[in-house]
């Protein structure tokens, strides 16, 4: 008989289970690029919307040797980078603003519940006449989208502290300061860090559509060109360099998540 007393640990997954389990992630990624390469040779849709994978490889690799994929892409990942950092700045100071301080809550969750629905894309022909066609009327605009998401998870986050956790810290004598660096912020680091996931594609989506307006750089350029161009095969090189970026940036942020808030374990897997 087994001593009951004694735990019994799982077994550990083999290092074979390990890289299966990496190698089926990409299934679905291979599944799509089968059938968009048996459409692509089939002969239904023309080539000029639908490239074969192969000329989308050597395009991609022609724009790698020429310089253009590092060029085009710094600049784009300059625009995205700069409003999408100094939007997680300033939505976590003003979402702990509007969560602890009464009176800015009062003046301005109004103009953020008011103002969320509206998109702000509709404000950039104003940025470009305030800052011209330069990088600023992107970058202004790229800071209005991704403000709203990180400031309102921010606030919540800084709401929905558990209560018990706040009377445990008060009751043993935690000054406001600690109470907010030791009981606040990490209860609040999981909205937090889900409000800078949501804005950070759209960080991406928005500095490409920007790009495709009176632009002659950046990775949106370079797909409007190619496309009025008929180059349909560098406008997908661009597609794929623009879903690598923001892959990259995706995990990158799912690590830094990980390394921060290192107490909340991941949910469990489905299978």
């Amino acid at each position: 008989m087994v001593d009951a007393s004694i735990p019994m640990s799982a077994p550990r997954a083999s290092v074979l289970d390990v890289w299966f389990a990496r190698i089926w992630r990409l299934y679905p990624i291979a599944v799509v690029l089968a059938i968009w390469e048996v459409i692509a040779h089939s002969g239904l849709i023309s080539p000029l919307l639908l490239p074969p994978i192969e000329k989308v490889a050597q395009e991609f690799w022609k724009m790698v040797l020429n310089g253009d994929l590092a060029f085009h892409g710094s600049i784009t990942l300059q625009r995205a980078l700069i409003g999408f950092l100094a939007a997680i700045v300033a939505g976590i100071l003003i979402g702990t603003a509007l969560a602890r301080v009464r009176i800015i809550n009062r003046i301005l969750e109004p103009v953020f519940v008011f103002g969320y629905p509206i998109p702000k894309i509709s404000l950039y022909p104003i940025f470009i006449f305030i800052f011209g066609f330069g990088d600023m009327s992107k970058i202004v605009l790229v800071f209005l989208e991704c403000l709203y998401p990180i400031t309102i998870q921010s606030m919540y986050g800084m709401r929905n502290a558990e209560r018990v956790l706040v009377w445990a810290a008060q009751n043993a004598g935690a000054s406001n300061m600690r109470l907010f660096w030791r009981v606040l912020v990490p209860s609040a680091a999981p909205a937090i860090f889900a409000g800078i996931r949501i804005a950070l594609p759209i960080s991406m989506i928005v500095t490409i559509i920007t790009e495709l307006i009176g632009e002659s750089r950046g990775l949106g350029y370079v797909v409007a060109f190619a496309s009025a161009s008929f180059e349909p095969a560098r406008a997908m090189a661009a597609f794929v360099a623009i879903a690598a970026i923001g892959f990259t940036f995706d995990r990158s942020l799912n690590w830094l998540r990980q390394k921060v808030i290192y107490w909340q374990a991941d949910a469990p897997s489905l299978t």
